[in-house]
């Protein structure tokens, strides 16, 4: 009898199951998935050691290469072994570049942003970058341009 028992409480949880009236623990849902490994990495002029992590669609490589056509680790060193443009004395920093065309009689230019969080954590603590570990590189993005998106001819 008690296996009979067992085996219809089994059935009966499989038809539950199918009909959606089963009550499971939700699975833990993680807020904001990013990939933490890191792209690229320089050190700035006043020794800290700054990393571009993959990251999503919202921070790191993956935001700012489709979003604001930036795909060269080159590019970010150029802004950030100059020096600091704007600092918040809270680990938010802010580097600027130029690029210049080349190759042309009447070269443009275009001015971009690299913005680094040098902290463990994002100002809206959505994410963490891990004990003795920095955010990085958050964006980068062109200035005076639809969408702060790089123009293609800057190659950068």
């Amino acid at each position: 009898m008690r296996k009979i028992t067992t085996l219809a409480a089994a059935m009966a949880f499989a038809a539950s199951l199918m009909s959606g009236t089963a009550s499971a623990a939700p699975m833990p849902v993680v807020p904001h998935p990013w990939d933490q490994r890191v792209k690229c990495q320089t050190d700035d002029p006043e020794g800290r050691h700054i990393v571009t992590r993959y990251g999503n669609s919202e921070l790191g490589w993956y935001h700012f290469t489709g979003r604001h056509n930036i795909k060269k680790c080159s590019t970010l060193y150029a802004a950030l072994h100059g020096r600091v443009d704007r600092d918040d004395h809270h680990g938010h920093l802010e580097c600027d570049g130029v690029v210049f065309e080349t190759g042309v009689p009447r070269p443009r230019q275009v001015k971009f942003t690299v913005v680094v969080q040098y902290t463990r954590k994002t100002t809206d603590d959505r994410y963490d970058a891990g004990r003795g570990q920095k955010i990085g590189v958050i964006t980068a993005f062109c200035h005076n341009q639809p969408g702060n998106k790089c123009p293609a001819w800057a190659k950068l």
